[in-house]
């Protein structure tokens, strides 16, 4: 007797806030379905009817940081069944702080052919807005609650060679840089970023010195992105910003002196470019 074909799995990356942030192939997937899994099946519900993706009857089951044995269980039948089975983080890209990791181990257990679909994430927006050297980065996510666990995991990260990337929540991101100033060092560069692709974006740069001090009077709400730059990256000086671009604009077109001065101090091309025209203006 023959046996049935194993099933599919597929993870399907969603939208971190504007709902319009999904990819064409991710809608298809979750249109074509048989079984749906989510982390949050009330976000997910909610994407479908965004979207007009009907749920026609088909099985929608929730698979979260509490889930058990049972739930995996009920994934691996359906694998077995030869279905397709798509599991859709609540934000972003599955695995990436977020649970389903037990999942690949079920599929693979039945020979389950295994994929996913890409699309954003908050720790890859979030470099790309910071200013931050992007070439090495080392992602850790979410750091210990307790501040001494914090403190020793941050100073295992001192010597990394690269743009360091947290997630943190809003009622102990305070602390939590306050820690990262005491430990990694107050005058590493850093930015803070936070509600990701929704109304309320916000970037904040300079050192962990300067983001210790906003965050005594700020109330920063929703998800948030901390990166903080390899050690010896620190903030540069708007005064030293200027005398670079001053030096450079002798003898180089505005195009290419910005590309020098971007290069240099690692701050956003677009600050650059902008204090630029003012330089020249003031000429």
């Amino acid at each position: 007797m023959a046996e049935s074909p194993a099933g599919q799995l597929v993870f399907v990356t969603t939208p971190i806030g504007n709902a319009r942030d999904i990819t064409l192939r991710a809608l298809d997937v979750l249109r074509a379905a048989d079984v749906l899994v989510a982390e949050d099946t009330r976000t997910l519900r909610r994407l479908l009817e965004i979207h007009g993706v009907p749920l026609s009857g088909r099985p929608l089951y929730a698979y979260h940081d509490h889930s058990g044995d049972r739930d995996r269980a009920r994934v691996r039948g359906a694998l077995e069944q030869g279905l397709m089975v798509a599991y859709a983080s609540e934000a972003g890209t599955p695995l990436i702080a977020d649970p389903g990791y037990g999942l690949i181990a079920a599929a693979r257990e039945v020979s389950a052919t295994i994929t996913a679909t890409p699309g954003v994430s908050a720790a890859i927006t979030a470099l790309s807005l910071s200013g931050l050297p992007t070439d090495q980065f080392h992602f850790y996510g979410f750091l210990p609650s307790s501040k001494g666990a914090r403190c020793k995991a941050l100073e295992g990260l001192r010597p990394v060679p690269g743009t360091l990337v947290f997630y943190e929540s809003p009622n102990r991101i305070g602390k939590a840089l306050q820690d990262m100033a005491n430990t990694l060092g107050p005058n590493r560069a850093a930015a803070l970023c936070r509600e990701l692709t929704k109304k309320f974006e916000e970037v904040v740069t300079g050192t962990l010195a300067d983001l210790v001090t906003r965050s005594a009077t700020a109330t920063w709400k929703g998800e948030i992105v901390v990166l903080v730059g390899a050690e010896g990256a620190v903030e540069p000086d708007a005064l030293d910003v200027d005398e670079a671009l001053e030096t450079a604009l002798r003898d180089q077109s505005v195009k290419d002196a910005v590309a020098v001065v971007t290069e240099a101090t690692g701050l956003p091309r677009r600050q650059i470019y902008q204090r630029a025209l003012e330089i020249l203006k003031d000429r």
